[in-house]
């Protein structure tokens, strides 16, 4: 897995950035494909999650992730829940230790968070839509409904599509004028008539410099460029396979957290 050094200064946070490395799914979600929304076997799927929840310290049933759908919308997670109940959102926070907060992605940005005093992390799905709607703006905004204060905050973000790779149409870009027509910096001319090569990363970049954190950290990796490490929603498309693996991105109050949870 890979780690971010704003969040490994944080001793009782535990937290990491898998990818497809590992695993045991085969064919088109070889390695560590953790969706269940593919269509994988789902005993492959649980088999993997176990992998990652071990990797942070904690027992299977400790990882969670939501039911993504493109959105601001945040939960507040103060226990567990089975896959099949997860609420339907794309951000989670939390304050209790030994719960870990799991994001999906294949292309779209996982962003982690973490208070380095007040005991709050937070992980949130990132892709365009979310990004637009603010999705990290009320992620923090959670956080701090929990205590956290955002100049404590520091965020990361994790493997995403790099805008080299991230080519898209007039309506897409006309989306984001609209809400703000300095948003035309993250659009550069693409390769076909009227299309626009996207800097995802870089908007999210910028997006979480307004909100006061304490620091942002970008892992740089392209989950379209670099086939062995990650999964790629839209490499499968333009492959044209018919569906495509999850990686997974999680954060945990842990371990010295976890333990004195479990002597409750």
């Amino acid at each position: 897995m890979i780690e971010a050094t704003n969040i490994n200064t944080i001793a009782d946070v535990r937290h990491g950035f898998f990818t497809r490395e590992g695993g045991v799914s085969s064919g088109l979600y070889r390695g560590l494909n953790c969706g269940f929304g593919s269509d994988d076997d789902a005993d492959s799927v649980r088999r993997n999650r176990i992998h990652v929840a071990c990797a942070l310290g904690l027992t299977p049933d400790r990882l969670v992730t939501v039911y993504q759908h493109h959105s601001p919308d945040v939960v507040t997670v103060d226990a567990p829940w089975e896959p099949d109940d997860a609420p339907k959102a794309d951000a989670m926070v939390s304050a209790r230790p030994g719960v870990a907060l799991g994001i999906l992605t294949a292309d779209c940005a996982p962003v982690l968070f973490a208070d380095r005093d007040n005991g709050v992390i937070g992980a949130a799905h990132a892709g365009w839509r979310g990004a637009l709607a603010g999705v990290c703006a009320a992620t923090i905004k959670a956080m701090e409904a929990l205590g956290a204060r955002a100049e404590s905050v520091v965020a990361a973000i994790g493997p995403t599509i790099s805008h080299k790779n991230y080519e898209v149409g007039p309506e897409f870009r006309d989306a984001f004028l609209a809400e703000d027509r300095a948003y035309d910096a993250y659009f550069e001319a693409g390769s076909r008539d009227g299309h626009f090569m996207f800097d995802l990363p870089r908007f999210l970049e910028n997006r979480l410099g307004q909100l006061n954190l304490h620091s942002v950290e970008n892992t740089n990796l392209c989950t379209y460029a670099q086939e062995t490490g990650f999964f790629s929603y839209r490499r499968a498309t333009h492959r044209n396979e018919p569906d495509y693996g999850r990686q997974i991105s999680a954060i945990t109050l842990g371990p010295d957290a976890f333990l004195s949870d479990e002597g409750e």
